[in-house]
């Protein structure tokens, strides 16, 4: 679904190989808490998997008999004899195939077991991700951008269902392989085997130290794609405010800088990544000499066959195999482990506090709010509400009003428990907001933004959002209140028009007129417009002002207003500065008291004389 219409979309970067901060604890969590679920899936691929290999490394031993019986009936024919016994070669191709075959099927089904385990996984992770960041506090996300967010959700999860599924088979895979080759080897002979084990220490030393040269390369390319998909992400959202200061050659060159570090940390670790496969290959390819010589001095002197001679030089190629594959699978545990890691300390965050002491029936209560001494501050060490205090009756139209910084949006935000004081107490009804479950709290309320939100769908969908079970007839009511009744019956499907990102036809303030329309089918108890009329001209303002005071009637109303001229018949007008009520009263009383709301209001009837 396109996300909300007039916010920024996060961008969510690929992950690079990024090592874990404890790589053992999280490899727990993720199989006690998830991977357990699966055990019996995970034995299947466990031994599909090696069953698999077996098949497969028997194969070279199966092909060596058939050339040494090729072999050995040339020999026999240049010497007088039956030559080649197509029969035993025929039967010896048939068991070939079907070994090829069974090890065929065994693959798929370990590689269909798996790939299941790993999207059920994913899954569910995904499932508990979501019903995460439903229950995570206000505070977190004002801490991390929406990509950060949208980046455990996209990037880490699809990185850790893929390296999972491919990891687990191939190290499987790639023990088996090793130790069925080293059996086979040894069968064939131990001289040879001894001469392709040497080589191992040396591909080893090399692979470790590339890996660790490689590593901090790879992580700083991490670093530096985080910082280039936030450049992306930050430009393309205000993409017509660079274009109107003239920023654009700005923006180019810090994009450049930062693209330019994300090129050398990925090229470096890249380069370093893809010389571990040419170099083990050069000292795979030394052994390979070693044994071909070995090989033909064992069969001059008639102490191995032409046809082990064959399977050995195969199994030594199959040999450095899994070694690489061991090097990769190492680089893809490290990004998968991390990506896990993440995560799970994602799902671990601290989440709202439940505070609830019992159900209190919302439907009763009829909006009687007080604030008691409440202090607060978005940072523990620094206090922006200091001792606010104010008690609102039923109905009361209340505005809260301030220079900008005075806590008037913080306010809000409190009573409907986005954040919990940090002393004193705020009462609905005499109920603390505490003691209700946040769901049944906010129900009570229906709040209009200064920022718009609506999602991709249809223009009734959007106006039924916070109800719905409304028939047509109440959305078109709410629509007629709202003033924006006309304008959805000139779109082209009236009502069920679909609104998405790329609705441009859709003004700022026609946008602000659908979420009042929302507001007034939800039908709430209370009410919070905070600059609910910022993005509205002025004549629209007039018609919205009429049917908002239609619609507060016999509800208890917030209003945050710069425009003072837009609340003169609040019941009660909250004067806010530095976090404290300095006055309060209609707006006759305080102008007639010529103190700070005075001269707000009359700062900004000059500024609109002017």
């Amino acid at each position: 679904m396109p996300g909300p219409m007039g916010g920024m979309r996060g961008g969510a970067g690929a992950t690079a190989h990024a090592k874990p901060k404890d790589f053992k604890k999280t490899t727990k969590k993720l199989i006690k808490g998830y991977l357990s679920k699966y055990t019996i899936a995970l034995i299947v691929v466990i031994i599909f998997a090696i069953g698999s290999t077996i098949f497969t490394i028997v194969g070279p031993k199966i092909l060596g008999n058939a050339t040494t019986e090729i072999f050995n009936g040339i020999i026999s024919k240049m010497s007088g004899g039956n030559g080649i016994d197509f029969g035993k070669i025929g039967s010896i191709a048939i068991s070939l195939i079907v070994l090829y075959v069974v090890s065929a099927l065994f693959s798929f089904v370990q590689g269909f077991t798996m790939t299941s385990v790993a999207q059920k996984l994913t899954y569910k992770l995904r499932n508990d991700i979501v019903a995460k960041i439903n229950k995570l506090p206000m505070k977190y996300f004002d801490k991390r951008t929406n990509g950060e967010v949208l980046s455990v959700i996209t990037n880490d999860i699809d990185t850790l269902s893929m390296n999972l599924n491919q990891s687990i088979t191939h190290i499987i895979t790639a023990v088996c392989t090793i130790v069925g080759i080293l059996i086979m080897m040894f069968s064939i002979s131990w001289q040879m085997t001894i001469i392709s084990l040497i080589i191992l220490p040396v591909a080893g030393i090399i692979v470790k130290f590339i890996v660790g040269k490689s590593q901090k390369y790879f992580q700083k390319q991490q670093d530096y794609l985080g910082h280039v998909n936030g450049q992306v992400e930050e430009i393309y959202g205000g993409l017509n405010i660079v274009k109107v200061f003239n920023a654009e050659e700005k923006v180019t060159k810090e994009f450049e800088k930062a693209n330019n570090e994300l090129y050398r940390s990925g090229w470096k670790s890249q380069f370093l990544s893809g010389l571990m496969h040419p170099i083990v290959n050069f000292i795979s390819n030394i052994g390979y000499v070693g044994v071909a010589v070995a090989g033909g001095y064992l069969a001059a002197n008639g102490t191995i066959t032409v046809g082990n001679i064959q399977s050995f030089i195969q199994y030594n190629k199959q040999f450095t195999q899994p070694i690489n594959q061991i090097a990769q699978i190492s680089a893809m545990l490290q990004s998968m482990v991390a990506a896990a890691e993440r995560i799970f300390e994602f799902l671990e965050e601290p989440e709202e506090e439940n505070t609830a002491k019992g159900n209190i029936d919302t439907e009763k209560l009829k909006g009687n709010v007080e604030f008691e001494h409440v202090k607060f501050g978005y940072d523990p060490e620094k206090t922006i509400i200091n001792d606010f205090n104010a008690h609102i009756k039923e109905g009361q139209k209340i505005a809260i009003v301030g220079p900008t910084g005075a806590g008037k949006t913080t306010m809000v935000k409190l009573l409907m428990r986005f954040y919990d004081v940090t002393s004193g107490a705020i009462k609905v009804d005499g109920h603390n907001v505490k003691d209700f479950e946040r769901g049944e709290l906010r129900k009570m309320f229906g709040m209009v933004l200064q920022d718009t939100w609506l999602f991709g769908g249809t223009v009734k969908e959007n106006i039924k959002y916070g109800n719905e079970e409304a028939t047509d007839d109440e959305v078109i009511q709410a629509a007629k209140a709202a003033h924006v009744h006309h304008y959805i019956k000139t779109l082209s499907n009236g009502y069920n028009s679909i609104i998405n990102e790329e609705s441009s036809n859709i003004s700022a303030g026609q946008k602000q007129l659908l979420t009042i329309a929302r507001v007034i089918l939800a039908d709430p108890k209370i009410l919070i417009l905070d600059e609910a009329t910022s993005s509205i001209d002025t004549r629209t303002e007039i018609q919205i002002q009429s049917a908002m005071d239609n619609l507060m009637k016999g509800r208890t109303s917030f209003i945050i207003a710069h425009r003072l001229s837009t609340i003169r018949n609040a019941d009660l007008i909250l004067v806010m500065n530095h976090g404290d009520i300095v006055e309060q009263g209609t707006h006759d009383a305080l102008l007639a008291k010529g103190g700070f709301y005075a001269d707000l209001y009359n700062s900004q009837f000059d500024e609109e004389e002017e």
